[in-house]
């Protein structure tokens, strides 16, 4: 499915889950890798606010994209940050989403309020 970039410039994105193992497999804990490079995954989770609308996701990040220095409510950046459309089919039951990854979570900053 197609990947689409998010642009977040004008964005306020706050840390609400600190970085924690993505669990490919619940059973065994096996934790998720990259299929290219074998890095270990984390999610994150945040909100995501702009234009007045907020909404609560997960992000996926590479193990050695986190960044020291992360504050649960404090603004954080997440550069190459893409969304992926996914479906599946589990127990007969079609399943739907989109699927949140980035290069990196740094901390950030508060966007510059616009002058009125």
């Amino acid at each position: 499915m197609r990947v689409i970039r998010i642009d977040a410039s004008t964005a306020t994105i706050l840390l609400t889950e600190a970085p924690s193992p993505k669990v490919r497999d619940r059973q065994t804990g096996e934790i998720a890798k990259d299929a290219v490079s074998g890095e270990a995954l984390m999610t994150i989770g945040v909100v995501y606010i702009e234009e007045g609308e907020s909404s609560l996701i997960k992000v996926t990040v590479p193990e050695s994209g986190v960044s020291e220095g992360l504050t649960l409510g404090a603004p954080v950046a997440l550069p190459g940050l893409v969304a992926r459309p996914w479906e599946s089919v589990f127990n007969g039951q079609q399943r739907h989403g989109i699927a949140y990854r980035a290069t990196a979570i740094a901390p950030g900053a508060f966007p510059a309020a616009e002058a009125g």
